[in-house]
């Protein structure tokens, strides 16, 4: 790999211990529980709408601003991972989210929560410089474990935060979902204390920093790759699992909130695939880890395109689906950010914000398609465009040439050259 002018020459760190199983736990949770933060409004539109006064027509900036917000840091403040003392940048982080959180719970007008909303998906970014910070602390044989992991805590994250808040909002009301989110965040922060500090060694001013990432993303083929095929599995996922709720919720299928809140819950079974992926990688069987991990996300939208009407069978249908989908999204999330943390241990901060940058931006295509695709064609047009797209990442997965699948196999040799 390239080094930059710029950048002093100092080996990278390696762990020679195992991270403790406490600690390993304690970032998994951690993770979770902050990017929980961009999904607790998505199921709570409506009452949270009504309740700030926000016309119909602009409900959708409840969700768009988080996402924006998150988009924006990934870019501009998960980089200082590379630069800054990583427990105080994460500690900063957290303790503005915290903020954000309250001030959300407690907004009386549409402006402060839209505000608030904006600056939660801006402080959520932590979760991203925590995943990087694990993979610092593990081994070189035991890195995709760990990121296997850790990141299996982020995924449950994800796949619980819309059932969660539908039960508290029910229980307690909207605002509830907010203030135990930030008073998790304060727990969190205590025990953040106990991590270890790792002070990155590179000598780059913030503006060489922001810089170098668009020479980073031109010269690695690896991330850019990776990154084209999490984006459109995650648009996949983005799709089923914003109009499999209005499917369920329909006269076919006539599902209660409850028991749209349980479905989701299966997909939670789909995190388990995010700790066997790591192993995998770390036996470099990264490759063929791969292409099975597209193939389910493929399988997932095909299997259930004709599921129409709320029979058992379909039901069933339905819910391999969503088992077979969050598998394959998980796996392939933790191999892709298994290759890219081997590329540079001085440029993992900045790696992981370009690759979740990307895919992020498959994230909100799936989601501004799937009301379009569903009023349109409704479930069956929603799952032709949700299997077009894993098979797209497969056709392109094809050209992934000999030379290529060597890179990923030794880019391990690169863990001491700096960007």
């Amino acid at each position: 790999m390239k080094s930059y002018p710029h950048a002093k020459k100092s080996p990278a760190p390696r762990s020679e211990q195992e991270i403790p199983g406490w600690l390993l736990l304690f970032l998994a949770i951690a993770c979770g529980i902050i990017v929980a933060n961009l999904y607790y409004a998505q199921p709570l539109v409506e009452p949270i709408r009504q309740a700030i006064g926000l016309s119909a027509g602009s409900a959708g900036l409840i969700v768009t601003l988080t996402q924006i917000g998150y988009a924006a840091g990934l870019l501009l403040l998960v980089p200082l991972g590379d630069i800054l003392e990583n427990r105080k940048l994460v500690s900063a982080l957290l303790f503005f989210t915290v903020g954000a959180l309250a001030l959300s719970a407690v907004a009386g007008s549409a402006p402060l929560f839209l505000l608030a909303s904006l600056l939660i998906g801006l402080g959520s970014v932590a979760a991203q410089i925590l995943v990087p910070y694990a993979s610092h602390l593990a081994s070189e044989e035991s890195r995709g474990r760990v990121v296997g992991n850790v990141m299996s805590g982020l995924l449950l994250g994800i796949m619980l935060a819309r059932p969660i808040s539908s039960l508290l909002a029910g229980w307690l009301g909207w605002s509830s979902v907010f203030f135990i989110s930030a008073a998790l965040i304060l727990l969190a922060l205590v025990l953040l204390r106990a991590l270890p500090k790792r002070h990155p060694k590179s000598g780059m001013t913030y503006p060489e920093l922001l810089g170098s990432m668009r020479r980073l993303l031109i010269s690695t083929p690896v991330l850019r790759r990776r990154a084209v095929y999490h984006a459109l599995l995650f648009a996949s996922f983005s799709l089923f699992w914003t109009t499999a709720p209005l499917l369920l919720a329909g006269p076919a299928f006539g599902f209660s909130q409850t028991g749209i809140a349980i479905f989701a819950l299966v997909g939670v079974a789909g995190a388990a695939a995010a700790p066997i992926a790591g192993r995998l990688a770390d036996r470099g069987w990264r490759y063929t880890a791969t292409g099975l991990a597209l193939a389910l996300v493929a399988a997932s939208a095909l299997l259930p395109m004709f599921a129409h009407t709320g029979s058992a069978l379909n039901i069933a249908l339905l819910v391999i689906a969503a088992v077979l989908l969050d598998l394959g999204v998980s796996a392939n999330l933790v191999l892709s950010q298994r290759a890219i943390f081997s590329l540079g241990a001085e440029a993992r901060s900045r790696l992981n914000g370009l690759f979740t940058a990307i895919f992020f931006v498959g994230v909100s295509a799936g989601s501004a398609i799937s009301g379009w695709a569903f009023a349109a064609g409704g479930w069956k047009l929603t799952m032709m465009i949700g299997g077009a797209l894993p098979l797209l990442a497969l056709v392109y997965y094809a050209t992934e040439g000999k030379a290529e699948r060597r890179l990923e196999q030794v880019s391990s040799l690169y863990e001491n050259k700096e960007y």
